[in-house]
């Protein structure tokens, strides 16, 4: 079947039944197929929104891509509140129409993969701007082994108007290299809404978005759960549709960067704050004396408040980088990295209560003896500003580590009911 074959899809067209092409013949013999066995091989998952002037099209492509390769298959649609004829379409051409009454591309989508009975899904937009014709080259790498593929337009081909100069040159490149950099991740499109994936490799994704941002979620899980990913070249084509797209380029480009970004903790919080920290630390040390001349170079009380910020810094993204992975792994329960079994084997809000009482504790007496000292045996003050920089910032991060330490207890209690470990 050529890639651009087009089909008439109107409510008018289906129920006239003055039409016959051979992806009626396709979906006839699926139709048939299906009702010798439960379970198909295959579903085709469409979220739906008012979408009757290509919706059609999409199901028959499907059902006769079931048909030319002799598998059974079905198509499930994921509608979200659609008021044109689009349910009808789908409900005449034997599609399964699942009802998703909250909003949003990620919460139809999911609603449509929840209720499929295929082996493997294979998820596309309504718009015909993905050929459902060529579902050959997913069914062929999951049945290889993949978990997940993903649809690369970028390798494929972009058909002219296919795709708006700011996606193409902007956002798509722009957000896959981030998402690409944090995650460390090998996939060239991220965004790309023609993907496969097997049953059991949903589940344990568990995207959870309702937006748009639910594609960049699947990807993201995926590589956390140490899913098999793999990439194959597919074509973009100008959207069929006779109305503006669902998709708005910034809100919906800022709601998967904003995703992107805070599901990296290891990239946001734990590595810059480590490196922070040693550096605050370090400098403490070197500077509570007093100043310090080094090669030629005067390091003063500024200095001492620079690693002060930097210690502190450095401390509170480590501690929320903490905090974050542990929230993330509450509703995405994969194997645990090095901090969540180290949290798991551990106790830490004991060592975070111990630790951070120590500090406050030795700061607070450490403070109180300053005092002392300024107040009844006098001298010049100047002497001991680095040394209460020091005693200040032991002062802060004791506190913060105990205050911290609690939220923990609560998140990993959390963590702990929902058998993540």
């Amino acid at each position: 079947m050529e890639d651009n074959q087009h089909f008439p899809a109107t409510v008018a067209d289906v129920f006239s039944g003055g039409w016959q092409t051979d992806a009626d013949v396709g979906f006839q013999a699926c139709e048939r197929g299906h009702a010798q066995a439960q379970e198909p091989l295959v579903s085709a998952i469409i979220p739906c929104l008012n979408e009757e002037a290509t919706l059609g099209i999409c199901i028959k492509k499907a059902f006769a891509a079931f048909a030319a390769r002799g598998i059974r298959g079905e198509v499930v649609i994921g509608d979200n509140g659609s008021t044109d004829g689009s349910v009808a379409i789908a409900e005449a051409l034997g599609a399964r129409v699942v009802h998703q009454s909250v909003k949003g591309y990620g919460a139809a989508v999911r609603a449509a993969a929840e209720a499929a009975r295929g082996q493997f899904l294979i998820m596309a937009d309504a718009d015909d701007s993905y050929n459902w014709s060529s579902l050959d080259i997913f069914i062929d790498a999951l049945e290889g082994g993949a978990d997940l593929v993903m649809g690369n337009r970028f390798a494929g081909g972009i058909e002219p108007g296919a795709m708006p100069p700011l996606h193409r040159y902007l956002g798509n490149p722009v957000l896959s290299a981030v998402a690409r950099w944090l995650h460390r991740s090998s996939i060239r499109d991220f965004h790309c809404g023609m993907r496969g994936f097997t049953r059991e490799a949903f589940k344990r994704m568990g995207a959870r978005s309702p937006g748009m941002e639910f594609a960049s979620e699947m990807v993201i899980n995926a590589h956390r759960a140490g899913l098999s990913i793999r990439e194959v070249p597919i074509k973009l084509y100008p959207d069929k549709r006779d109305r503006a797209p669902h998709l708005r380029s910034f809100r919906d480009g800022w709601r998967h960067l904003r995703l992107i970004i805070a599901h990296a903790p290891d990239m946001l919080y734990l590595i810059p704050g480590l490196a922070l920290l040693i550096t605050g630390i370090v400098s403490l040390a070197a500077l509570s004396g007093g100043p310090v001349t080094f090669n030629g170079h005067y390091f003063g009380i500024h200095f001492v408040a620079l690693a002060t910020m930097a210690t502190l810094i450095g401390l509170s993204a480590i501690l929320l980088g903490i905090l974050a992975k542990v929230a993330i792994a509450i509703y995405h329960p994969v194997p645990g990295g090095w901090v969540l079994n180290r949290l798991k084997s551990g106790r830490p809000l004991e060592w975070l209560l111990f630790s951070g009482v120590g500090l406050a504790v030795s700061g607070f007496g450490a403070d109180v003896l300053l005092a002392y000292r300024w107040l009844f045996i006098g001298g010049p003050m100047e002497q001991s500003i680095h040394l209460t920089f020091a005693i200040t910032t032991a002062c802060v991060a004791g506190v913060f580590m105990v205050l911290t330490g609690f939220v923990l207890k609560v998140l990993l209690d959390n963590l702990t009911d929902r058998h993540a470990f």
